[in-house]
Protein backbone atom coordinates (compact mmCIF):
# COMPACT_ATOMS: atom_id res chain seq x y z
CA UNK A 1 0.00 0.00 0.00
CA UNK A 2 1.47 3.42 -0.97
CA UNK A 3 2.23 6.16 1.56
CA UNK A 4 -0.57 8.52 0.49
CA UNK A 5 -3.19 5.78 0.79
CA UNK A 6 -1.88 4.68 4.18
CA UNK A 7 -1.93 8.25 5.44
CA UNK A 8 -5.52 8.77 4.30
CA UNK A 9 -6.56 5.48 5.91
CA UNK A 10 -4.92 6.31 9.24
CA UNK A 11 -6.57 9.74 9.35
CA UNK A 12 -9.97 7.98 9.30
CA UNK A 13 -9.19 5.82 12.35
CA UNK A 14 -10.33 7.09 15.73
CA UNK A 15 -11.16 5.58 19.09
CA UNK A 16 -9.77 3.76 22.07
CA UNK A 17 -6.11 2.76 21.85
CA UNK A 18 -7.02 -0.83 22.73
CA UNK A 19 -9.72 -1.21 20.07
CA UNK A 20 -9.15 -3.88 17.39
CA UNK A 21 -8.76 -1.29 14.62
CA UNK A 22 -6.15 0.62 16.60
CA UNK A 23 -4.24 -2.57 17.33
CA UNK A 24 -4.21 -3.44 13.63
CA UNK A 25 -2.99 0.07 12.82
CA UNK A 26 -0.11 -0.20 15.30
CA UNK A 27 0.82 -3.57 13.78
CA UNK A 28 1.08 -1.87 10.38
CA UNK A 29 3.37 0.77 11.92
CA UNK A 30 5.62 -1.95 13.35
CA UNK A 31 5.82 -3.59 9.91
CA UNK A 32 6.81 -0.30 8.31
CA UNK A 33 9.53 0.18 10.94
CA UNK A 34 10.91 -3.30 10.21
CA UNK A 35 11.04 -2.39 6.51
CA UNK A 36 13.15 0.65 7.41
CA UNK A 37 10.40 3.18 6.61
CA UNK A 38 11.05 5.22 9.75
CA UNK A 39 9.64 8.52 8.49
CA UNK A 40 6.38 6.92 7.38
CA UNK A 41 6.09 4.95 10.63
CA UNK A 42 6.63 8.11 12.67
CA UNK A 43 4.05 10.02 10.62
CA UNK A 44 1.44 7.27 10.97
CA UNK A 45 2.12 7.00 14.69
CA UNK A 46 1.58 10.75 15.14
CA UNK A 47 -1.73 10.55 13.30
CA UNK A 48 -2.92 7.73 15.55
CA UNK A 49 -1.83 9.48 18.72
CA UNK A 50 -3.86 12.52 17.70
CA UNK A 51 -6.94 10.39 17.07
CA UNK A 52 -6.68 8.28 20.22
CA UNK A 53 -9.25 8.91 22.94
CA UNK A 54 -7.95 8.03 26.39
CA UNK A 55 -10.40 8.14 29.30
CA UNK A 56 -12.74 10.26 27.23
CA UNK A 57 -16.05 10.53 29.15
CA UNK A 58 -17.87 10.56 25.82
CA UNK A 59 -16.12 7.40 24.62
CA UNK A 60 -18.37 4.65 23.29
CA UNK A 61 -16.53 2.24 25.57
CA UNK A 62 -18.16 3.93 28.55
CA UNK A 63 -21.72 3.42 27.35
CA UNK A 64 -23.75 1.64 29.97
CA UNK A 65 -26.46 -0.67 28.75
CA UNK A 66 -28.53 -0.01 31.87
CA UNK A 67 -28.94 3.63 30.76
CA UNK A 68 -31.01 2.44 27.80
CA UNK A 69 -34.22 0.47 27.82
CA UNK A 70 -35.51 -1.37 24.76
CA UNK A 71 -39.22 -0.64 24.22
CA UNK A 72 -41.81 -3.39 24.59
CA UNK A 73 -44.98 -4.15 22.67
CA UNK A 74 -48.02 -2.62 24.32
CA UNK A 75 -50.17 -5.74 24.32
CA UNK A 76 -47.87 -8.35 25.92
CA UNK A 77 -45.12 -6.11 27.36
CA UNK A 78 -42.39 -8.17 25.63
CA UNK A 79 -39.16 -6.43 24.55
CA UNK A 80 -38.89 -5.65 20.83
CA UNK A 81 -35.19 -6.58 20.75
CA UNK A 82 -32.85 -8.75 22.78
CA UNK A 83 -29.46 -7.66 24.09
CA UNK A 84 -26.33 -9.80 23.76
CA UNK A 85 -23.56 -9.00 26.23
CA UNK A 86 -20.28 -7.86 24.73
CA UNK A 87 -18.33 -10.86 26.07
CA UNK A 88 -20.66 -13.24 24.24
CA UNK A 89 -20.38 -11.61 20.82
CA UNK A 90 -18.85 -13.82 18.14
CA UNK A 91 -16.00 -12.00 16.41
CA UNK A 92 -13.32 -14.50 15.35
CA UNK A 93 -13.98 -14.88 11.63
CA UNK A 94 -12.38 -16.00 8.38
CA UNK A 95 -13.55 -13.76 5.53
CA UNK A 96 -12.31 -13.27 2.02
CA UNK A 97 -10.21 -10.11 1.50
CA UNK A 98 -12.92 -8.22 -0.38
CA UNK A 99 -15.55 -8.72 2.34
CA UNK A 100 -12.98 -7.99 5.06
CA UNK A 101 -12.05 -4.67 3.44
CA UNK A 102 -15.73 -3.67 3.22
CA UNK A 103 -16.28 -4.45 6.91
CA UNK A 104 -13.18 -2.46 7.89
CA UNK A 105 -14.48 0.44 5.77
CA UNK A 106 -17.75 0.48 7.72
CA UNK A 107 -15.85 0.44 11.03
CA UNK A 108 -13.39 3.14 9.90
CA UNK A 109 -16.19 5.43 8.72
CA UNK A 110 -18.04 5.02 12.02
CA UNK A 111 -14.92 5.93 14.00
CA UNK A 112 -14.36 8.95 11.76
CA UNK A 113 -18.03 9.99 11.68
CA UNK A 114 -17.47 13.41 13.30
CA UNK A 115 -14.78 14.30 10.78
CA UNK A 116 -16.98 13.11 7.92
CA UNK A 117 -19.95 15.11 9.22
CA UNK A 118 -17.75 18.21 9.37
CA UNK A 119 -17.33 17.87 5.61
CA UNK A 120 -21.00 17.18 4.97
CA UNK A 121 -20.51 13.43 4.57
CA UNK A 122 -22.23 10.59 6.40
CA UNK A 123 -20.75 7.23 7.40
CA UNK A 124 -22.41 4.03 6.28
CA UNK A 125 -25.13 3.37 8.88
CA UNK A 126 -27.61 1.09 7.09
CA UNK A 127 -26.03 -2.13 5.91
CA UNK A 128 -27.57 -5.12 4.12
CA UNK A 129 -25.71 -8.44 4.35
CA UNK A 130 -26.92 -11.17 2.00
CA UNK A 131 -25.90 -14.68 1.04
CA UNK A 132 -26.77 -18.32 1.61
CA UNK A 133 -27.47 -19.59 5.10
CA UNK A 134 -24.46 -20.33 7.30
CA UNK A 135 -21.99 -17.91 5.72
CA UNK A 136 -21.59 -15.58 8.71
CA UNK A 137 -24.07 -12.74 8.17
CA UNK A 138 -25.21 -12.53 11.80
CA UNK A 139 -21.68 -13.16 13.05
CA UNK A 140 -20.43 -10.28 10.91
CA UNK A 141 -22.90 -7.95 12.62
CA UNK A 142 -21.68 -9.16 16.03
CA UNK A 143 -18.07 -8.70 14.95
CA UNK A 144 -18.75 -5.05 13.98
CA UNK A 145 -20.30 -4.40 17.41
CA UNK A 146 -17.31 -6.11 19.08
CA UNK A 147 -14.72 -4.14 17.11
CA UNK A 148 -16.41 -0.79 17.75
CA UNK A 149 -17.28 -1.49 21.38
CA UNK A 150 -20.98 -0.89 20.70
CA UNK A 151 -23.90 -2.53 22.53
CA UNK A 152 -25.52 -5.20 20.35
CA UNK A 153 -29.26 -5.75 20.00
CA UNK A 154 -31.16 -8.24 17.86
CA UNK A 155 -34.70 -7.41 16.74
CA UNK A 156 -37.33 -9.88 17.92
CA UNK A 157 -39.63 -10.20 14.94
CA UNK A 158 -41.79 -12.69 16.85
CA UNK A 159 -42.71 -9.78 19.13
CA UNK A 160 -42.85 -7.03 16.50
CA UNK A 161 -45.12 -8.87 14.09
CA UNK A 162 -48.66 -8.77 15.43
CA UNK A 163 -51.90 -10.21 14.11
CA UNK A 164 -53.67 -7.03 15.19
CA UNK A 165 -54.03 -4.35 12.55
CA UNK A 166 -51.48 -1.56 12.87
CA UNK A 167 -49.58 -2.97 15.85
CA UNK A 168 -46.62 -4.23 13.78
CA UNK A 169 -46.08 -0.76 12.32
CA UNK A 170 -46.40 0.82 15.76
CA UNK A 171 -43.80 -1.58 17.18
CA UNK A 172 -41.35 -0.78 14.38
CA UNK A 173 -41.76 2.96 14.88
CA UNK A 174 -41.25 2.62 18.63
CA UNK A 175 -38.06 0.60 18.15
CA UNK A 176 -36.51 3.00 15.64
CA UNK A 177 -37.34 6.01 17.80
CA UNK A 178 -35.71 4.39 20.84
CA UNK A 179 -32.31 3.99 19.15
CA UNK A 180 -32.22 7.35 17.39
CA UNK A 181 -29.83 8.86 19.95
CA UNK A 182 -28.30 5.65 21.25
CA UNK A 183 -25.06 4.35 19.65
CA UNK A 184 -25.50 0.61 19.14
CA UNK A 185 -25.62 -2.08 16.49
CA UNK A 186 -29.19 -3.20 15.79
CA UNK A 187 -29.48 -6.46 13.87
CA UNK A 188 -32.57 -7.14 11.77
CA UNK A 189 -31.85 -10.82 11.16
CA UNK A 190 -33.71 -12.62 8.35
CA UNK A 191 -34.97 -9.26 7.18
CA UNK A 192 -37.04 -10.81 4.40
CA UNK A 193 -39.65 -11.70 7.06
CA UNK A 194 -40.95 -8.14 6.89
CA UNK A 195 -39.18 -6.82 3.81
CA UNK A 196 -41.09 -8.96 1.31
CA UNK A 197 -41.89 -7.61 -2.10
CA UNK A 198 -45.19 -5.84 -2.13
CA UNK A 199 -46.37 -7.72 -5.21
CA UNK A 200 -46.20 -11.13 -3.51
CA UNK A 201 -49.57 -12.88 -3.62
CA UNK A 202 -50.58 -13.95 -0.12
CA UNK A 203 -53.42 -13.57 2.32
CA UNK A 204 -51.78 -10.88 4.42
CA UNK A 205 -50.66 -8.72 1.51
CA UNK A 206 -52.47 -5.69 2.97
CA UNK A 207 -50.53 -5.87 6.23
CA UNK A 208 -47.31 -6.61 4.31
CA UNK A 209 -47.89 -3.42 2.31
CA UNK A 210 -48.35 -1.39 5.47
CA UNK A 211 -45.26 -2.81 7.20
CA UNK A 212 -43.02 -2.33 4.14
CA UNK A 213 -44.28 1.22 3.67
CA UNK A 214 -43.49 2.00 7.30
CA UNK A 215 -40.02 0.47 6.88
CA UNK A 216 -39.39 2.57 3.77
CA UNK A 217 -40.07 5.72 5.74
CA UNK A 218 -38.10 4.64 8.82
CA UNK A 219 -35.02 3.64 6.81
CA UNK A 220 -35.22 6.76 4.67
CA UNK A 221 -35.31 9.04 7.72
CA UNK A 222 -32.91 7.14 9.98
CA UNK A 223 -29.85 9.19 10.84
CA UNK A 224 -29.24 7.91 14.34
CA UNK A 225 -26.08 7.36 16.32
CA UNK A 226 -25.79 3.63 15.68
CA UNK A 227 -25.58 1.12 12.84
CA UNK A 228 -28.53 -0.83 11.43
CA UNK A 229 -27.61 -4.20 9.91
CA UNK A 230 -30.15 -6.32 8.06
CA UNK A 231 -29.50 -9.85 6.83
CA UNK A 232 -31.29 -11.97 4.27
CA UNK A 233 -30.79 -15.29 2.52
CA UNK A 234 -33.12 -14.19 -0.24
CA UNK A 235 -31.86 -11.02 -1.87
CA UNK A 236 -34.41 -11.29 -4.67
CA UNK A 237 -37.39 -11.38 -2.29
CA UNK A 238 -36.76 -7.91 -0.82
CA UNK A 239 -38.89 -5.05 -2.00
CA UNK A 240 -36.84 -3.06 -4.55
CA UNK A 241 -37.63 0.30 -2.93
CA UNK A 242 -36.58 -1.06 0.44
CA UNK A 243 -33.33 -2.41 -1.00
CA UNK A 244 -32.36 1.08 -2.20
CA UNK A 245 -32.64 2.54 1.31
CA UNK A 246 -29.40 0.87 2.45
CA UNK A 247 -26.01 2.59 2.34
CA UNK A 248 -24.10 -0.59 1.51
CA UNK A 249 -24.82 -4.11 0.29
CA UNK A 250 -22.34 -6.86 1.07
CA UNK A 251 -22.58 -10.41 -0.20
CA UNK A 252 -21.09 -13.07 2.06
CA UNK A 253 -20.17 -15.96 -0.24
CA UNK A 254 -19.23 -19.52 0.64
CA UNK A 255 -15.55 -19.88 1.58
CA UNK A 256 -12.87 -20.68 -0.97
CA UNK A 257 -10.56 -23.67 -0.49
CA UNK A 258 -7.83 -21.49 1.04
CA UNK A 259 -10.35 -19.93 3.43
CA UNK A 260 -11.61 -23.40 4.41
CA UNK A 261 -8.03 -24.34 5.33
CA UNK A 262 -7.76 -21.25 7.56
CA UNK A 263 -11.12 -22.02 9.14
CA UNK A 264 -10.12 -25.63 9.88
CA UNK A 265 -6.77 -24.50 11.30
CA UNK A 266 -8.53 -22.08 13.61
CA UNK A 267 -11.19 -24.58 14.66
CA UNK A 268 -8.63 -27.32 15.35
CA UNK A 269 -6.07 -24.97 16.93
CA UNK A 270 -6.51 -26.38 20.46
CA UNK A 271 -6.62 -30.01 19.32
CA UNK A 272 -4.16 -32.58 17.97
CA UNK A 273 -4.56 -34.02 14.48
CA UNK A 274 -3.18 -37.36 13.31
CA UNK A 275 -0.30 -37.17 10.84
CA UNK A 276 -2.52 -38.58 8.11
CA UNK A 277 -4.76 -35.51 8.06
CA UNK A 278 -3.80 -33.01 5.35
CA UNK A 279 -6.14 -30.05 5.74
CA UNK A 280 -5.70 -28.90 2.14
CA UNK A 281 -7.10 -32.24 0.89
CA UNK A 282 -10.08 -32.04 3.23
CA UNK A 283 -10.66 -28.42 2.27
CA UNK A 284 -11.06 -29.49 -1.36
CA UNK A 285 -13.61 -32.12 -0.27
CA UNK A 286 -15.51 -29.40 1.64
CA UNK A 287 -15.46 -26.92 -1.24
CA UNK A 288 -19.01 -25.61 -1.69
CA UNK A 289 -19.97 -26.00 1.97
CA UNK A 290 -20.94 -23.03 4.14
CA UNK A 291 -18.83 -21.79 7.04
CA UNK A 292 -21.35 -23.16 9.53
CA UNK A 293 -21.30 -26.70 8.08
CA UNK A 294 -17.49 -26.75 7.93
CA UNK A 295 -17.25 -25.81 11.59
CA UNK A 296 -19.88 -28.45 12.40
CA UNK A 297 -17.82 -31.12 10.62
CA UNK A 298 -14.74 -30.13 12.62
CA UNK A 299 -16.63 -30.11 15.92
CA UNK A 300 -18.26 -33.48 15.20
CA UNK A 301 -14.87 -35.02 14.43
CA UNK A 302 -13.43 -33.56 17.64
CA UNK A 303 -16.30 -34.96 19.73
CA UNK A 304 -15.82 -38.41 18.24
CA UNK A 305 -12.15 -38.31 19.23
CA UNK A 306 -12.79 -37.03 22.75
CA UNK A 307 -15.52 -39.61 23.45
CA UNK A 308 -13.09 -42.37 22.44
CA UNK A 309 -10.37 -40.86 24.69
CA UNK A 310 -7.97 -40.50 21.79
CA UNK A 311 -4.93 -38.24 21.94
CA UNK A 312 -5.60 -36.90 18.45
CA UNK A 313 -8.35 -36.67 15.84
CA UNK A 314 -8.01 -39.51 13.36
CA UNK A 315 -8.72 -39.54 9.64
CA UNK A 316 -11.60 -41.93 10.40
CA UNK A 317 -13.17 -39.37 12.78
CA UNK A 318 -12.93 -36.62 10.19
CA UNK A 319 -14.08 -38.81 7.29
CA UNK A 320 -17.15 -39.97 9.22
CA UNK A 321 -18.04 -36.43 10.31
CA UNK A 322 -17.69 -35.20 6.73
CA UNK A 323 -19.90 -37.98 5.36
CA UNK A 324 -22.57 -37.42 8.03
CA UNK A 325 -22.81 -33.70 7.29
CA UNK A 326 -23.03 -33.96 3.51
CA UNK A 327 -26.80 -34.14 3.88
CA UNK A 328 -26.81 -30.52 5.10
CA UNK A 329 -25.08 -29.35 1.94
CA UNK A 330 -27.71 -30.50 -0.55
Amino acid sequence: MNQALLTRLFKSIEGDKNSPLMRIAYTIIEDEQKKGHQKLASKLSSILEGNTKVNDPNSLKLIRENEFRIPADKRHKLPLASHIEHDYLRHEMVLNPEVESKILRIESEFLARERLNHHGLNPRKKILLYGVSGCGKSMTAERIAWDLGLPFYKVRFDTIISSYLGESASNLQSLFESIENYPCVLLLDEFDIIGKKRDLKNNDVGEVHRIVNILLGLLEEYNGEGILIATTNLEGSLDDALFRRFDDFIELPKPSVSEIVKLLERTFSALNLSKGIVLEKYAKKMDGMSYAIIVKVAHDAAKKSIIKSQTSISTKDLDEALEENKVFNR
